[in-house]
């Protein structure tokens, strides 16, 4: 969908930024509104929609739309009626069927019925027309789903269904559990226009009266809302791009082709798209095309292999690129799971920026803003709870779809490391049970234990279903021996998330000029590591990539802060380990107080041990603990 930055890009003209993202806020809140407005059809789930062919008559003088839809659909059990969803204020004057007529009746709750002579039987491949003529409407929450107006003088037509406008120009399904094959856009239109659609364009026909016919086609699935057509006199530019190279079809404005600077633009498409193919993998939609329909509204939208377009700033054009793979070839699966698109859309902003928009200074002051936006508040997940469904303003949030949502997919490639996080990104949307399908949060977590083999439960309870963020109290000291020693502790904002488990990134400045990097890996609180630095520290600075979500963190050195003795802490051993109810703990010399903590960073459990009795553990739930001891931290299993 239309994307939200929260900083300006630093290569545009703030003003300009400015008024871009506010008719980009403006669209995407009332597209949202028509989501909310609509509920699933459950008289739509009991078939497959296959193929739509789509024979249109369209004059983009004139707000009318007429024509006929032809469907191939394949029930999943025997069906004596089927239902397409279609707007009420749309007059269907024939239904064919064999090549009979068929009884229907069109309801206020804008659908249409159609009765069959005798039961269609499951898993029977089969097929109907439907004729229909009339003013689409453009009142309310169908108001841009199907819009006419002109630009520099001419007449222009272009649809937005986005999530739930299809029907109020054609018949279709539009409950997100089905992706339409195979469309076929066979428009007849005065012969002065040109007709832009999603996939390939197969003919342009001159017909009697000064009239044209226009053939796309799109054989790769497709959701109803991301069908999509514009008429007007456009600048059709047919270029190429990718290695191997494929289509890049741009259908512009008279005004737009002639602007130098945004056909800039218009053509940096090109690298960002070699950026995307090296770190997303393949184009999704190669075999037809990649390229912009220009339209009447601000920001964008990513209708599968053609974004429309209303801005060319270059954050818009790298967010509706990503979509292609990320909301279009694989779609958020339930509105809850939106992030699942809009997030990873806007973390390709952020590749985009890091790889060819800003200097690295200029990315870590996007990043540094992102946070800050981020950060702002505590409250609310980027997973939208099914309570807050009902609120525009919960699930149209630039702050947690978008830009937590993105971030949360940077902190995902720091945690995985890059190689490991890239391949399993392309892994992920091209799984068969995901690729051209839906897909919703867990299936996305399922396919990462699958690349990597790590368990992101935590991390996903944390960062997607938690609320909040993080903040660190970093201490550090180097002993004479230079081993580095840093105690970790962290508060956190949000009472929904008792502990962030996330490995803390930190670089090392040496006197010299010298530089490390640790990852150290943060599951328990007042942590306390220890590292051998072979030079002098100055100074350590944490997070210094903002390769994680914190605030207000502070780093102190604390000379107080000792070095562990490792022979002391390898010496100190617990058994049984699984246990079951008493802990054994040998190597400890004298009284040592001890804490055992939950693998979610809780601490259950404080006493001290002698050496002669032993720990009870009879009353601990099963599961992964910690016990902190002396200068050990050692994990150990509850039976």
């Amino acid at each position: 969908m239309i994307a939200l930055a929260v900083v300006f890009n630093a290569l545009v003209a703030q003003g300009h930024e400015e008024a871009e993202r506010k008719s980009m806020i403006r669209n995407e809140l009332n597209r949202y509104q028509k989501m909310v407005n609509y509920n699933v059809n459950p008289n739509t789930l009991n078939y497959d929609l296959k193929y739509q062919r789509l024979e249109l008559d369209l004059d983009p003088s004139q707000r009318f739309v007429s024509g006929t839809v032809t469907n191939h659909f394949v029930p999943n059990q025997s069906i004596s009626s089927i239902y397409f969803d279609l707007s009420d204020v749309l007059t269907v004057s024939e239904v064919k069927y064999h090549g009979s007529n068929l009884t229907f009746s069109q309801l206020s709750s804008k659908e249409l019925k159609i009765d069959f002579p005798a039961a269609v039987p499951s898993a029977t491949l089969d097929s109907l027309s439907i004729k229909y003529s009339g003013i689409p409407s453009n009142v309310g929450s169908a108001g841009d789903a199907f819009t006419v107006q002109t630009q520099g003088g001419v007449p222009a037509l272009f649809t937005l269904s986005e999530p739930y406008g299809a029907q109020e120009w054609f018949p279709t399904k539009q409950s997100m559990n089905d992706k339409i094959d195979k469309v076929d856009f066979k428009i007849t239109t005065p012969n002065q226009y040109n007709v832009a659609a999603n996939g390939k364009l197969f003919s342009e026909t001159a017909l009697p009266n000064n009239r044209k016919l226009t053939f796309w086609q799109t054989n790769y699935p497709i959701p109803a809302y991301l069908i999509a057509l514009g008429i007007t006199n456009y600048t059709k530019l047919n270029d190429t791009m990718g290695n191997p190279p494929f289509p890049f079809v741009n259908y512009l404005y008279p005004s737009t082709a002639s602007n130098s600077t945004t056909m800039s633009n218009i053509n940096w498409t090109k690298q960002v798209m070699n950026v995307f193919e090296e770190y997303f993998g393949a184009y999704p939609y190669r075999n037809e095309k990649y390229g912009h329909m220009e339209f009447g509204w601000g920001g964008g939208m990513e209708h599968s292999t053609m974004s429309s377009m209303g801005a060319w700033g270059r954050g818009i054009i790298a967010h509706e690129l990503a979509h292609q793979w990320f909301g279009d070839k694989v779609t958020c699966g339930a509105w809850n799971d939106i992030w699942l698109n809009e997030g990873f859309a806007t973390f390709g902003e952020h590749l985009a920026n890091e790889k060819l928009l800003m200097s690295n200074a200029q990315f870590m002051n996007y990043l540094a803003s992102e946070m800050n936006y981020i950060t702002g508040s505590a409250s609310g997940s980027v997973y939208v709870s099914d309570g807050s469904l009902s609120s525009v303003n919960t699930i149209f949030n630039g702050r947690l779809s978008y830009s937590k949502g993105g971030y949360v997919v940077r902190m995902l490639k720091w945690v995985l490391g890059e190689d490991a996080f890239y391949s399993a990104l392309k892994e992920y949307h091209n799984r068969p049970n995901l690729a051209y399908n839906y897909a919703v949060t867990t299936d996305l977590k399922n396919s990462l234990l699958q690349s990597t083999g790590i368990d992101l439960t935590n991390f996903f309870n944390d960062w997607i279903y938690g609320q909040g963020y993080p903040t660190y109290q970093i201490r550090w000291n180097q002993t004479a021996d230079q081993n580095l020693v840093i105690k970790a502790a962290q508060t956190q904002s949000h009472s929904s998330v008792s502990f962030f488990e996330m490995p803390l990134p930190i670089k090392v400045n040496g006197t010299g000029g010298q530089v490390a990097y640790l990852k150290l890996d943060h599951n328990s609180n007042n942590q306390v590591f220890t590292n051998q630095i072979n030079f002098p520290v100055s100074s350590i600075q944490f997070n210094y990539e903002y390769q994680i979500i914190q605030r207000n963190s502070t780093v102190t050195k604390d000379t107080s802060l000792m070095a562990v003795n490792n022979e002391q802490k390898d010496a100190i051993k617990i058994y049984p380990n699984p246990v079951k109810n008493e802990l054994n703990i040998s190597g400890i010399k004298g009284k040592q107080s001890y804490e055992i903590f939950s693998i979610d960073g809780q601490l259950v459990k404080t006493g001290t041990y002698t050496g002669t009795q032993k720990i009870d553990a009879s009353a601990l739930t099963k599961g992964i603990y910690l016990i902190k001891i002396g200068e050990a931290q050692i994990k150990f299993v509850k039976e």
